[in-house]
Order: C-alpha cells, then structure tokens, then sequence
C-alpha cells in the first residue's frame, strides 16, 4: 500500500454537489430528516457544554487552581474559539455530518480521516460515560432528599469504591475515627467509597459494585436519540431553558453571599495550580464541535452552523466564569473537592439554603441529560459517515425508514456507552476525552491552514478572519523563550534535567518520559513559528494549534500513553477492515 493511498483525500467540491442534491457525503447516500435551524443548534451547543463542567468538574478544578480558576476558564475558552473558528470555516464549506472526520478526509486524506474517526469516539462515545457517571451522583442526591436512598455500592465505580476503601483503611488504622475523616479536605469522595465497598455483598470474593443509575440514563437518552432528531431538539430545548434559568439564579442568588476574603490568596497555588485543572476545565467545554456533526439536518447549515458554535461558546464561556467567582467567593476553595459543588455550597457546609440546593440537583440532572443527548446524537452520525465512505460495516449507515435516524450506530453508541459506564472511573475518562478532543481540534485547525494554501477557490459562506502570522508568531516565540532564560530559569534547568530535584531515586527514564510531551509541542511551535515567517499563514488557526497543543501538554505522560494505544488500535482496524473496503480507494 503506497503512501498515495493512505492519503487520498475526498473533492469537497463532489461533496458540496451531493450535499446541495440533498445526498449524504457519499453518492446515493440517504438523506436525514432537516429541521435544525440557528436557534435550535445554539442550544444544543449550550446543552453539549453545559453540564458535567459546571455541575460537577468545576469543583475539583477550583479545589487545585482556587479562585484563579476563573482566568482558565478564560484561556481555555479563548483555545476552543481559535477551533471553534476553524469548525466553523469548515462546517461552512461541507455541509454534511461527520464533522472532524470528513473535514480531515478533504484536508488531510484517508488514514489521517480513520485517526480521527477513532479518535472522537474518545470524545463522544467516551466523553458521555463521564456524563452519565457525573449524572449518577446529582441523581442520588436528588432521590435521596425524597427519603429514597439507593444502595453506595449500586452508585459507584468499582475502582473508585476499591481506592476509597484503601485511602479511609489507612486513616482508621492510623487512630483516626470515620467522622474525624470525613472532616477533612478532600477526602469526602472517598468516604462514600469506603461506604460502598464495605457494604457490598461478594460473589466469588468479588465485590459487587457498580453504577445501576448511569446505566439507566444512557438507556433512556439512547431510545430518545433513535426515536428521531425532532423529538431530541424539543426535548433538548426545554431542558436547557431550564437549566439556564436555574444557572442565572445560582449565580443572583449566590452572589448576595460571596465573601471576598475567599478570594484571598487568589491563585493560592499558583500557576502550576491552576493548570493542574485543566483537563476538568477543558472537558467543561468539549462538545460545542458535536453540533457539527448534525449538519444533514440542518435546515441551512452553511449560515447556521457557525453561528450556532459562535454564540454558544460565548454564552458558556461568561457563565462559567461568573459560576466560579461566585462558587470560590462563597466558600473557600478548599472545601470545593466534591462531586456536586453547585448543591454543597448552598447545603449544610455552606450557606445552608436546602431549597436552592434541592433546585440545583434538579437542574444538574435536566443539564447532564442534555449533554448525553447531544454526545449520543454526535458518535452515531460520525460512524454513518466513516461507513458512508466504506470504512466501517454497512450497516452503521443504515437509516431507520421510519425515524429517519442512523439506527444501528445510534444502538451500539448506547452499549458503548451504557457498559462502560457501570464500572469506569469519572477522572480517568476525563482526561481520556480531554486529550481526544484536544487532538481533534489540533487537526482542524491543521485542516485549515491546508485547505487555504491547496483550495483556496472553494466556496465558504465563513472564512476565518486572515491575520498574517509572519512577524506575530516568530516574534512571540522568541520573547516567550527569552522569558525562560532569562526570568524563569529554575524551569529551563528543571526540563533539561535527566533527574527529579523531588525524588532523586528515579531512573533517567521515568523522568523523561513526563518531558515527551512538551518536548514534542516545543518542536512543534518551532516548525510552526518557521512556516508563519516563510508562508505568511493566518493566525487565528496557528494559535489554535499553539494552544490546543500545549492544553495537551498538561495532561500528562499516562494519558499520552493511554492515548497513543487507543490509536494503535484503531491503526490496526483500519488496515484489517477500513482499508480494504474504503469506497474512494475503489474508485
């Protein structure tokens, strides 16, 4: 297989012909049912992020970064916009689902379209069993101020059961009392797992637990999502209308109780403490891209659909931020490292308003659906699209002849999904769809910069605003760099040591491998500073690729690790099966 196969790309042209004759992205493909229109697709976009970040991670994220958090929530949603602005050239451009998929099929070619397709299974598929974890907890909360309280161990992940029962152990083992461990910071997460695990009933020696809960909210979000696009958007429309309204009282309401002394030390653990949320933050915003995938039903989808992208981050962004300020001023961050930090600062350890804490509960079980519903709609349609172009089985295209939805994909993205979901751990999927998304964006913005040197004749009802890079990106890498050399040496010295100043015990290769990462973006930036000088490229989608690549950076050598097998994994699929059927390779 020659290198010209692997990297055949799809005409966009072909696809804009098929898209305008109402065909899908391949010829005789069949046409989705359009009824999305701007408004409906802003509010998926706040439905897709809207949810778990703001209801669950924002906590965690607080906890290590403080107040301070607020600037990342800043920064991260300035990273996603340079993305946003590239999804939306493209979306412009290809009016079709598949979102990254396709647009890496007509920048990139083939193989690098199979990488993707796998990749976003990271962030939809993946991404959704943190959502329906995180909807377990507010679930159990909620039912159980109706005096109706599940079992822990039919609540909870099996590993986070298993480390909260070692963590507590060594506490009562070490004379501390239950009551004294729940009392400090940090350790109420794993006093419910403590509670689990000791409670669970045995089969074999083996503990039974897991998540009945998420289990069931995937069941009832996928029958939904395969009943049809129109019943989605109604159902997904009012519910973001109510989360928003209860949004805007929280942030009313808890204003009247923000001490400013919260505020102080306002990034108590500075910098390294602020990016040490990021994979929380981050995942905060992943999904206003999912939008893209519903482009096939969308009724005008070359205006709409970067509007609906635009609007929603700028609508997710000020809320996040007004939520953090207002969570870290009522409390102090430090108490922040819970599940449902929107219902503990109003409850008992809080300002103590149980009605406002029990409306919030509701909410974040209404937000965290929404986000399931608009992640469950995404994955199907981007495996319609892979087995579309004959990379995936047939029937993964397959259309209900009554519902008029991707049947089959939608069925196997709910057990995808719902299994996982009963035993997986809600940090470790984090950061797992973190750096997929982030990958994911990384190659969009790549897309763009190709496009616009190899195609710059197509047609795009949006184009990214072109701001000449030539001067702009060489000039800040080298003042950053001098930066570091000359105020920040303790940094330099630290990178380019082949020993841990914390613990000299480590061989060479445990710490150099943490180093990979940065090492491979820093080449990167280079190239990237190179090229904008000799290509004059646009700005907005280096930037994109500067800060998306440097968010991956953050998260660090374990999550690299895991995300590089995921993708060796699919490679192999793709040579056993995708390669073998691929309907352009035919052609």
């Amino acid at each position: 297989m020659t290198s010209g196969t692997l990297f055949r790309t799809k005409s966009i042209e072909q696809i804009q012909r098929d898209a305008a004759l109402g065909l899908g992205d391949s010829e005789g493909g069949p046409r989705l049912k359009q009824t999305l229109g701007v408004l409906d697709l802003t509010s998926l976009g706040i439905a897709a992020v809207i949810g778990a970040g703001i209801f669950s991670t924002i906590g965690n994220a607080s906890y290590n970064g403080g107040p301070a958090v607020a600037f990342l929530f800043i920064f991260t949603a300035i990273a996603c916009a340079f993305a946003a602005f590239c999804y939306a050239e493209f979306a412009s451009m290809i009016p079709v689902a598949g979102s990254a998929y396709t647009y890496a099929y007509a920048s990139f070619g083939e193989l690098i379209a199979w990488i993707i397709g796998w990749d976003l299974i990271m962030e939809y598929a993946i991404g959704n069993i943190a959502v329906a974890i995180s909807w377990s907890g507010y679930f159990t909360t909620l039912v159980a101020g109706y005096g109706l309280h599940i079992p822990e161990y039919l609540t909870m992940d099996f590993l986070t059961a298993s480390r909260g029962f070692t963590a507590v152990a060594e506490l009562l083992n070490s004379g501390n009392t239950l009551e004294q461990i729940k009392a400090m910071a940090g350790m109420g997460g794993s006093v419910e797992g403590y509670l689990a695990w000791t409670s669970a009933p045995s089969i074999g020696g083996l503990k039974l637990v897991c998540d009945l809960p998420a289990l069931a909210i995937v069941i009832i979000i996928t029958t939904l999502v395969f009943v049809g696009i129109q019943e989605s958007k109604r159902a997904s429309n009012i519910m973001v209308a109510i989360k928003l309204g209860v949004i805007f009282l929280v942030i009313v309401l808890g204003s009247f109780y923000v001490r400013p002394e919260n505020w102080s030390p306002f990034a108590p653990n500075g910098a390294t403490g602020v990016l040490k949320g990021v994979s929380a933050v981050f995942f905060a915003y992943i999904g206003f891209d999912a939008i893209s995938t519903t482009a096939e039903e969308c009724k005008n989808p070359q205006r709409d659909l970067p509007r609906g992208m635009m609007y929603s981050l700028i609508v997710c962004t000020i809320l996040y931020v007004l939520i953090a300020l207002v969570l870290t001023g009522m409390v102090n961050y430090k108490q922040l490292a819970v599940d449902d930090p929107l219902a503990y600062v109003f409850g008992p350890e809080g300002v103590n308003l149980k009605w406002i804490s029990f409306i919030v509960s509701i909410s974040a079980v209404i937000a965290m659906a929404t986000v399931l519903l608009v992640f469950q709609l995404g994955q199907p349609r981007i495996w319609m699209a892979m087995s579309r172009d004959g990379l995936l089985p047939p029937i993964f295209s397959s259309i209900h002849s009554r519902f008029k939805t991707p049947w089959f994909a939608t069925i196997i993205t709910g057990l995808v999904v719902a299994i996982p979901a009963l035993f997986m751990n809600l940090t470790e999927v984090t950061d797992l769809t973190s750096i997929g998304t982030l990958f994911a964006f990384v190659l969009v913005c790549g897309g763009v910069l190709i496009l616009n040197a190899s195609d710059q004749k197509i047609e795009r009802k949006f184009k990214t605003p072109y701001i000449n890079s030539k001067y702009i990106i060489p000039i800040a890498f080298i003042l950053i760099a001098l930066w570091f050399v000359f105020f920040n040496r303790e940094a330099v010295t630290s990178f380019l040591s082949l020993q841990d100043p914390n613990d000299p015990t480590l061989g060479v290769w445990d710490v150099v491998k943490h180093k990979i990462p940065l090492t491979i973006y820093l080449v990167m930036a280079l190239a990237l500073a190179w090229y904008s000088f000799r290509l004059s490229l646009s700005l907005i989608p280096v930037l994109g690729l500067l800060t998306c690549g440097y968010l991956m950076t953050e998260l660090g050598w374990t999550n690299w690790a895991r995300f590089l097998i995921w993708l060796a994994v699919g490679l192999a699929l793709y040579f056993v099966y995708g390669s073998r059927h691929s309907k352009l390779g035919r052609n």
